[in-house]
Order: structure tokens, then sequence, then C-alpha cells
């Protein structure tokens, strides 16, 4: 296997808004954001050891535990997307990464996705911790992502915050 990208933030993931993803606003559905999002973790594990091919040589699957989404600007018929991914924490188990959607072209951010991924056994359908080849990619790329800063959008809750009169 080629050495990890030790990019930071991982900068691979490409795709174009589809026709079939626009809605009656004319603009991208908010459900097809989180389709986007979806496409770019396999990106992301190829990186990591943790494709299909894991899961076709049987040594295990990534479970999505939790995702937060923001919608920050909307996006239309066409719009060139560029999805970028920081690993913000791990462990034996577990990784918390944050994924960015941009315009590819004009640059601004359209939308965030906040996820927790999971290890799991193949044979056992439970969570185990990952391979020692897994581990030792997620951990060079983590490092090298723990250089960046900490995203604003990662790790919030949703709440409605109170405006104060004037």
């Amino acid at each position: 296997m080629t050495p990890p990208d030790l990019s930071a933030p991982l900068d691979r993931h490409r795709a174009r808004v589809l026709p079939e993803w626009i809605d009656y606003n004319g603009h991208m559905n908010v459900a097809f954001y989180l389709y986007a999002f979806d496409q770019a973790p396999e990106t992301f594990c190829r990186e990591l050891g943790c494709d299909a091919a894991y899961v076709q040589d049987r040594r295990g699957m990534v479970f999505t535990l939790e995702t937060h989404l923001t919608y920050d600007r909307e996006v239309k018929l066409g719009d060139p997307l560029r999805i970028t991914t920081q690993i913000l924490d791990w462990d034996a188990k577990r990784v918390h990464f944050f994924h960015c959607m941009h315009h590819a072209e004009d640059g601004f951010l359209a939308s965030t996705n906040d996820q927790i991924m999971l290890n799991v056994g193949f044979e056992s359908r439970r969570s185990e911790p990952w391979p020692d080849d897994v581990r030792a990619r997620i951990e060079a790329i983590g490092a090298a992502h723990k250089k960046l800063p900490w995203p604003d959008k990662a790790g919030r809750r949703v709440t409605l915050k109170r405006q104060t009169a004037a």
C-alpha cells in the first residue's frame, strides 16, 4: 500500500451537483448534502485502508455513529464541489473527522459535516480495535491534522441562539 497522504486537510474528493439532487427551490436539496458527504468517506477510507476492499477481504467494516450537518450557502445544478477532510480525534475503535464542502470554483463554504466513524468486525458485527496497519495510518494522518486549527463548526450542538432586543 502507498504511504498515507499527509496533506492537512485531506483534499482529494470532488463531486458535481447532479440534476436529481435539485429540489423545487432550484438548489441542492438538504438530503443530498448528506449524500454528497457520504461519498467523501470512501475517498478518506481508501487513505486509511478501510474502504470497500477492507470489507471484501472480510477484515472489517466502518459504521457511522454520529453526524452533524450545517448548511452554509446554497449550491445549484452543475456546481463543482470540493470536499476536504480533517481528522479531529481518534481512539482504538473510532475516528472523529470533519468535512468541509466548498464550491470548487468560487471557493465559498457550502456545508460542513462532523462525523464519528466506528470500526466493526466483519464476523462479529461489533466494535473492534482498528487493525495495526489501519491504526498506524490513522495516527500518521491524525498527527498531521492535529497541526490544523479546530474547525469553528466542529462539535456543535443544535440550539437556537437568542438575540437580545436592542
